[in-house]
């Protein structure tokens, strides 16, 4: 199997270790997250606005058990490591940590970011209590972005099931 881009995916602690650095240096870091099952326009187009937001992009990216938690026993379609390994060929994607936890306050608090970004039907008040206590606690401001009309991975998902394709 080809190597995963170490320098994008990292440990909690060496995610938190280059935030501080760039942090150090004056720079915003931008925290996302998501299964990221199958990359498709959408995603990239989201991220692409994420990493916008400021100097850097964190991705949190559920690992296989934390995705069979929140989407049920048939996904993921791809493992964390080849979702991971797509993340990693995007430019605006600086750093992807792995998180095993149904929700990430444990990882905001270490990564401390400056700016939040969640995509899709998201809305203040639809956020975990728990992830927007931690986002409230580290100061980061929430941002919210709107699907690009058309892509969807449940839809694609469904689409490839019902053609005997999945």
């Amino acid at each position: 199997m080809a190597r995963l881009h170490p320098a994008k995916l990292l440990t909690l602690r060496a995610a938190a270790a280059r935030r501080r650095r760039l942090g150090a240096a004056g720079k915003r870091v931008v925290l996302t997250n998501g299964v990221f099952d199958l990359l498709h326009p959408g995603h990239r187009h989201y991220l692409g606005r994420a990493r916008a937001l400021g100097d850097a992009l964190f991705v949190a990216l559920n690992s296989n058990a934390s995705t069979r938690m929140l989407k049920g026993p048939s996904r993921p379609v791809q493992g964390q490591a080849e979702r991971a390994r797509a993340l990693a060929q995007l430019p605006a994607v600086a750093a992807i940590v792995i998180f095993r936890g149904k929700r990430l306050d444990r990882e905001i608090k270490r990564l401390r970011p400056d700016v939040y970004c969640k995509a899709g039907d998201y809305t203040l008040a639809k956020l975990d209590p728990a992830e927007r206590a931690a986002l409230e606690e580290v100061g980061a401001k929430i941002k919210f972005m709107p699907f690009l009309p058309g892509f969807s991975t449940t839809r694609k998902i469904a689409e490839l099931e019902a053609a005997g394709r999945l």
